[in-house]
């Protein structure tokens, strides 16, 4: 940690069809006196921007370079087809790469989902961005996959998105271990990335946000153990001034003569509240204490007598 290094903000980037908003108010409720400055990065921009310290931690997708970087996995987003709204593949509530065999499917040179093939067929040159492989669905020369998130971020009213289903993963006649008939579909794993040797204070609580922690929780303001140790240490010092006065109830209830003690130790407590109701209950010759009684009249045989004489109590045997 080098928290005594804070720096005057917390710099978080974040790729497109992330949404901070949340985390963003969440930390302007907890650190008003930190500034959060959003920096807006491209995908493969992030990493870098990490490393060059442009900024102190970043929502991105995965893969990151785990050398340098750590990274924590916060979800997994749905992958989606974009498509016109006049497609046939509006009709339906989810399309499968089955369904794309026969389409040309757009994959565009910043795309993030890892595919071991993508579906359907290729078109004849890769768009540089996302942005414009949108813009070529909606002139018709073909789909394209992405997280939902993008698909938000570039809608067009126009273009309309389902999600995408893998094939039935049933064996064909080459048997069980031939390829399935269709490749698998990736999802876009979003993470809060840092640069591993600059873990600060400020990224600790920016990731307590993320995961949802209080503040109030174990990660939380440093100053609350010690007010609760403070705390602790005047509950404890007020049970043992308690038990050192003889008026107390806990006191007289513990130096009566409860466990068996003689007829002496229960009139000695006899002046407690406690002690009248304990003192010489089961103490030899004594007779059985009195409810509610005050003061040494309760105590039971009180120098050892054959006869109890506390109220509503009932005489005691002679030892």
């Amino acid at each position: 940690m080098t928290g005594s290094e804070v720096p005057p903000s917390f710099r978080l980037a974040y790729v497109p069809g992330m949404t901070p908003t949340k985390w963003v108010r969440i930390w302007n409720e907890r650190l008003a006196g930190v500034p959060l400055i959003l920096v807006a990065v491209t995908a493969a921009e992030a990493a870098d921007a990490l490393r060059d310290g442009d900024a102190d931690a970043a929502l991105l997708r995965l893969p990151v370079d785990r050398a340098d970087l750590s990274a924590i996995p916060l979800y997994t987003e749905t992958t989606v087809v974009v498509i016109p709204k006049d497609h046939v593949g509006a009709a339906v509530e989810e399309l499968s790469v089955a369904d794309l065999a026969d389409e040309v499917v757009l994959h565009p040179l910043d795309d993030t989902l890892e595919w071991e093939r993508p579906p359907g067929r290729p078109a004849f040159e890769r768009p540089a961005t996302t942005a414009d492989a949108v813009e070529l669905v909606a002139a018709g020369v073909g789909l394209l996959v992405v997280p939902q998130s993008l698909a938000r971020l570039y809608h067009r009213k126009d273009l309309t998105y389902r999600p995408l289903t893998a094939p039935d993963e049933e064996p064909s006649a080459a048997g069980p271990e031939s390829a399935l008939s269709g490749p698998s579909v990736p999802g876009s794993r979003v993470a809060l990335s840092w640069p591993e040797a600059r873990t600060t204070d400020l990224v600790e609580e920016f990731i307590g946000i993320v995961r949802g922690r209080t503040v109030n929780s174990t990660r939380g303001p440093k100053k609350a153990p010690v007010a609760q140790e403070a705390a602790g240490r005047s509950t404890r010092g007020g049970g043992a001034r308690g038990a050192s006065a003889g008026g107390s109830k806990s006191g007289g209830t513990k130096s009566g003569g409860a466990k068996g003690g003689g007829p002496r130790s229960g009139a000695r407590s006899g002046g407690a509240k406690g002690g009248a109701r304990t003192g010489g209950g089961t103490g030899a010759g004594g007779g059985r204490s009195a409810k509610g009684a005050k003061g040494g009249r309760s105590t039971g045989g009180g120098k050892g007598s054959g006869k109890g004489t506390a109220k509503r109590g009932r005489p005691g045997r002679a030892s």
